[in-house]
């Protein structure tokens, strides 16, 4: 089983014919990634509001997609509204942050308003990181108890700063999408970090995921495309860890830490 926990779903600002829940899907059937939890490319883009809406209608239409509520740290009035409305309804399992499109860094006190109303809601959070910035988000959830963040790209070429960042506090994830990984990389955080922190993102539909999948067939860890039971809405646990430790590394990376944050469908 593989789930995604970096997707997007809706058209980008350029060219690319990926706007339908079909395209999501027919990606994530050619590599074989039974779930993905995804955010608006309108909300993250343009407007949080109008995005979250747009894919809330979306999102009923599937059981393989689930939802970030894109949160704008300089519209937190219009984001509490929609993590009210949306979260609890069994399609939308945490947030999203994106730091650039908004214009308000981690460090910034309108990203730190954000994240600390989404650790007083128990809200799990995916922002995105960049070089020493996944270094602001450890410290961010230090500084709040209830705080659980994915560090998107695991900081890209600061993925040494994230391995840092995640020995610095268990509350932080790591997930390793980015266009143009360098060789090994993954390997080294895969090497230095708990396990039981890492999960599988892709960037997908901004990125083809051969790019993360490969990037972790690379790091020797395991072969995620091996066969296995896909993911029922009804199963009530996750089947037995196996015993094998690089076995138990593949699964929790693949799926088994997603399925505990999100608490989501197991085989």
């Amino acid at each position: 089983m593989i789930i995604d926990v970096h997707g997007h779903w809706g058209p980008w600002f350029f060219t690319m014919e990926i706007g339908s829940v079909e395209a999501n899907l027919a990606a994530m059937d050619r590599y074989g990634i039974d779930l993905a939890i995804v955010s608006a490319t309108e909300a993250v883009c343009y407007d949080a509001v109008s995005g979250n809406a747009a894919m809330a209608a979306a999102l009923a239409d599937t059981d393989r997609l689930y939802g970030y509520v894109t949160v704008n740290p300089r519209r937190l009035d219009d984001a509490r509204r929609d993590l009210e409305r949306y979260l609890g309804n069994g399609r939308f399992v945490g947030a999203k942050l994106h730091t650039d499109y908004t214009e308000s860094p981690i460090a910034s006190p309108q990203t730190q308003d954000a994240l600390t109303m989404l650790a007083e809601l128990d809200c799990p959070v995916l922002v995105h990181t960049w070089g020493r910035t996944v270094l602001d988000l450890a410290q961010a959830c230090v500084d709040r108890p209830r705080l659980r963040a994915i560090a998107g790209h695991m900081g890209a070429d600061g993925y040494r700063y994230a391995i840092e960042a995640a020995q610095s506090c268990d509350r932080l994830y790591l997930e390793p999408s980015w266009s143009q990984a360098p060789a090994g990389r993954l390997a080294e955080v895969i090497a230095a970090v708990d396990d039981r922190q890492l999960l599988f993102g892709t960037d997908s539909t901004l990125i083809d995921p051969a790019s993360a999948l490969g990037a972790v067939l690379a790091s020797g860890v395991a072969d995620l495309t091996a066969p296995s039971a896909p993911a029922h809405p009804a199963a009530p646990t996750a089947p037995s860890a196996p015993t094998d430790p690089a076995a138990l590394t593949a699964e929790r990376l693949a799926w088994r830490n997603a399925a505990a944050l999100f608490s989501l469908p197991t085989p």
